[in-house]
């Protein structure tokens, strides 16, 4: 029923306004692709009404600082819109439709049939919701090591640093990456789903989780889940003390996206529940701190260039 609404929702944005456009000026071959981009933009839009709808009045409610100026926050909002409403389901088009096109082809020509997790499980079939919850747990591992290697790969955290250099950290601040940051995790994320055999009926369910968690746990919120539940999930705390001015570059703590197992199992935890330190990067270039979108995203890519170098 909620697919159903939301694919005529979808259906209907796209006739009543970007039909009429694409047919004025000629572009209706590119229908079918315009209308997989609208899907990206319908989705992101209820991302990010969930989750404003969720943390900004518990940010309202218990913040950790308060500050004169949100100038820095505003920027955070403006990554937030591009990435989720504009430049990243773009990018995904028009560098990755082709070449996954081919690939789908490749393998039906092949007659390969690549195995998913339920070719290992074949009794989750009869579970969706426990195989939902087998998703979550293995993509938020992904998730963990994707983290660890932002941090510990020398080109990968100077594009990084950039969410790092954030010293007005909000839930907004989830969504503070560079561009090339945010398409390698795209592509991550997108290659282990496929190869795990994610549903496409699961696959933004996934996501929204997984959005949500990071969001929430960015929020500018005096906020932990007692001995156990910091044990369990991810609270606003316990990532805190990732991005605290203490926590950066390869000797950073609490990784974890939803789960802080990963954290436990791999000796990178932190579960100190009495301290929530100042966020940023002392270390940050002057752009990643205070410049906006722009500057940021250009100072970035001669950052990753000099790490390449470098080497």
């Amino acid at each position: 029923m909620i697919r159903d609404a939301y694919d005529t929702a979808t259906g209907w944005l796209f006739e009543a306004l970007l039909q009429p456009v694409m047919y004025e000026a000629g572009l209706m071959d590119w229908a079918e692709e315009a209308f997989e981009w609208m899907d990206f933009f319908v989705f992101g839009a209820i991302q990010i009404i969930v989750v404003t709808a969720i943390c900004l009045p518990l940010e309202k409610w218990r913040p950790v600082e308060h500050w004169a100026s949100q100038r820095r926050v505003w920027t955070d909002v403006t990554y937030t819109l591009l990435t989720r409403l504009g430049i990243l389901p773009l990018l995904g088009f028009l560098l990755f439709f082709t070449a996954s096109a081919r690939i789908e082809g490749w393998i039906a020509d092949s007659g390969f049939v690549p195995p998913t997790l339920e070719t290992f499980l074949p009794w989750l079939r009869e579970w969706p919701l426990v195989a939902l919850a087998f998703y979550i747990v293995i993509l938020d591992f992904a998730e963990y090591w994707r983290h660890r290697f932002q941090h510990s790969l020398g080109w990968w955290w100077a594009l990084h640093s950039i969410h790092h250099a954030q010293t007005q950290m909000t839930f907004w601040t989830d969504d503070r990456n560079h561009v090339l940051d945010d398409v390698i995790a795209a592509a991550w994320f997108a290659v282990i789903a496929v190869a795990i055999g994610v549903p496409p009926g699961q696959f933004p369910i996934i996501l929204l989780v997984l959005r949500l968690a990071e969001s929430l746990s960015h929020a500018n919120l005096r906020l932990d889940f007692g001995a156990v539940g910091e044990r369990l999930l991810v609270s606003p705390r316990f990532h805190r003390l990732h991005h605290g001015v203490l926590s950066v570059g390869h000797s950073g703590k609490n990784y974890g996206v939803l789960l802080p197992v990963w954290d436990w199992l791999f000796r990178t935890a932190d579960f100190n529940r009495g301290l929530y330190p100042r966020t940023g990067d002392p270390g940050a270039p002057a752009a990643y701190v205070s410049g906006g979108w722009f500057a940021q995203q250009m100072v970035g890519l001669r950052q990753v260039w000099r790490a390449l170098r470098a080497r």
